[in-house]
């Protein structure tokens, strides 16, 4: 699934493919790496940033190493929480720039409201790209403005070239999209906002808008606080991995369980893969006593890479999906996104009314990293 996905996205169009792991595992790379090469693609290696006692400058540096070896043309910083701090991003910038040959790309946020001052420093460091959203859609947890950047590094050695004034009419009209998003519900006040509690908390923004809908599924928005607090002793006990998609959702999904229902009362099957070893090697030591009340034995944890334990499955879907699949791009839609896909294709293949809205979940029962409204969170920060 994976090589069809990167051959697909490459013949479509697509000359890049940022490639992550969320446990920074690099066995969960190889195969997206590889792909993206024999198809012709520039692969972006991530290192998916985060603080924790094992994730050290030292870490990161030897991570972009292993990463360049295996094939990176370029090495994205991932700083999904706006964890990175300015004074941080310069010193990491430059070990970087110093110990690896290829470019080095920095992505973060604006969530702490550090984010321009960190892309400053960054840029003082040596850094080759960052990404930035134009002023009516950027700041809070999307990414720090253009427009503020570019005026800020006019007439330095950095200076990008890029014209404030054509950006001004591009911006005209997004604030009126800003606005139709507003009126509508979809750009929530509390993922709006500069919130430092981030830095304690260490939530990225397409988790904080994912968890705001469980609890308003559940009518339990007044936990907010409560959650995040509780995402940090989750994340502890869960072997500390970094919080981008899917384990941002699946410790936030947990964290929300324990507040609503009770601590560690019950385990979403996420929960569960991510304490067996589903998802890869997590980088520190999970809490025993935590996994056994998940029902998961020692024996039982997956210590190879998690792949090698799959068959190569594209026959497989295309077989299932052949009444609904008219290409190998609905197949592969079919495959990755199973609960949205077929009434995607409902809807561009039948009358075009607008798509039938998935039914509400239970109010005592709050989403799980599969629903629905997860996939589409994960399809929004893979895009990203």
């Amino acid at each position: 699934v994976v090589d069809a996905f990167c051959r697909k996205s490459i013949e479509n169009g697509i000359d890049i493919i940022r490639i992550f792991d969320a446990l920074n595992d690099v066995r969960n790379l190889e195969q997206a790496i590889k792909s993206t090469k024999k198809y012709g693609g520039m692969v972006e290696a991530t290192l998916s940033y985060t603080i924790s006692p094992i994730h050290s400058e030292e870490y990161f540096v030897k991570l972009a190493q292993e990463l360049e070896q295996m094939g990176a043309d370029v090495i994205c910083v991932k700083d999904m929480a706006n964890l990175l701090l300015p004074m941080d991003a310069y010193s990491l910038i430059k070990r970087l720039k110093e110990t690896v040959k290829i470019p080095i790309h920095l992505h973060t946020h604006n969530t702490t409201g550090t984010g321009d001052m960190v892309y400053l420093m960054a840029a003082y460091a040596g850094v080759d790209i960052v990404d930035t959203a134009l002023s009516p859609l950027a700041n809070g947890t999307a990414q720090p403005a253009t427009e503020s950047l570019v005026a800020t590094l006019q007439g330095t050695e950095r200076d990008t070239g890029l014209d404030l004034n054509k950006m001004s009419q591009a911006a005209a009209h997004f604030r009126k999209v800003a606005q139709r998003l507003k009126e509508a519900g979809s750009l929530d006040p509390k993922v709006l906002n500069v919130d430092t509690n981030t830095l304690l908390y260490q939530v990225p923004g397409g988790m904080l808008s994912n968890l705001i809908s469980q609890l308003k599924q559940a009518n339990k928005e007044e936990k907010y606080y409560d959650v995040l607090a509780e995402i940090p002793r989750v994340r502890k006990d869960f072997g500390y991995p970094p919080l981008v998609t899917p384990t941002s959702q699946i410790v936030g999904t947990q964290a929300v369980m324990n507040v609503v229902v009770g601590k560690y009362k019950t385990f979403p099957k996420e929960s569960k893969g991510l304490l067996r070893g589903e998802y890869g090697q997590v980088p520190g030591e999970v809490n025993e006593e935590v996994r056994a009340l998940a029902g998961i034995k020692p024996e039982d944890v997956i210590t190879c890479r998690p792949a090698d334990l799959l068959q190569p499955e594209v026959e497989k879907y295309r077989e299932e999906f052949k009444d609904v699949a008219k290409s190998d791009e609905d197949v592969l839609s079919l495959a990755l996104f199973p609960q949205v896909a077929p009434k995607f294709l409902a809807w561009r293949d039948g009358p075009h009314d607008e798509p039938q809205a998935a039914p509400a979940a239970p109010a005592a029962a709050p989403q799980s990293p599969a629903d629905p409204n997860a996939v589409r969170e994960l399809y929004v920060e893979f895009k990203g």
